[in-house]
């Protein structure tokens, strides 16, 4: 598993098609306390979708939990946009580690079934062969 973490700044945009060629699965986060934040994560799920159609795992991710007296974006509401656009959603607090596990189970999980899918698919055996040219899977966090 290997990680690219962007922070969401610009300077970083000119980089995507080379983060996302690759990319197996991507985590688009935004700061609940943000609507800023969660109104630029639709310009990251576009340029993922954009550069790779359909081929990347993309997890809409809620920061910030632990400040929920300054919440301006409801669970539900980011809810509502994770399921519309076909994405994972997970709330989490990277301050008080809440749901971080659970957000990384699910993306190997998804990992796991993704190549599962493909290997039926293919009609080949059981085995499970990560990246034959790599031997690992790319996950790109904004």
């Amino acid at each position: 598993l290997q990680l690219w973490d962007t922070a969401g700044q610009e300077r970083f945009s000119s980089l995507i098609p080379s983060y996302i060629k690759d990319s197996s699965v991507a985590i688009v986060v935004y700061d609940v306390t943000s609507r800023e934040s969660f109104v630029r994560a639709d310009k990251w799920i576009s340029e993922i979708r954009t550069e790779r159609p359909s081929k990347t795992l993309i997890f809409l991710v809620g920061n910030k939990v632990d400040l929920e007296d300054k919440r301006v974006v409801t669970t539900e509401e980011a809810a509502k946009k994770a399921e519309k656009e076909n994405l994972f959603f997970v709330e989490t607090s990277a301050k008080t580690d809440f749901q971080i596990n659970k957000l990384f189970d699910e993306v190997v999980m998804e990992i796991v079934k993704s190549i599962n899918n493909s290997k039926e698919n293919e009609h080949s055996n059981n085995n499970i062969e990560l990246d034959k040219d790599h031997g690992y899977w790319k996950c790109w966090c904004f």
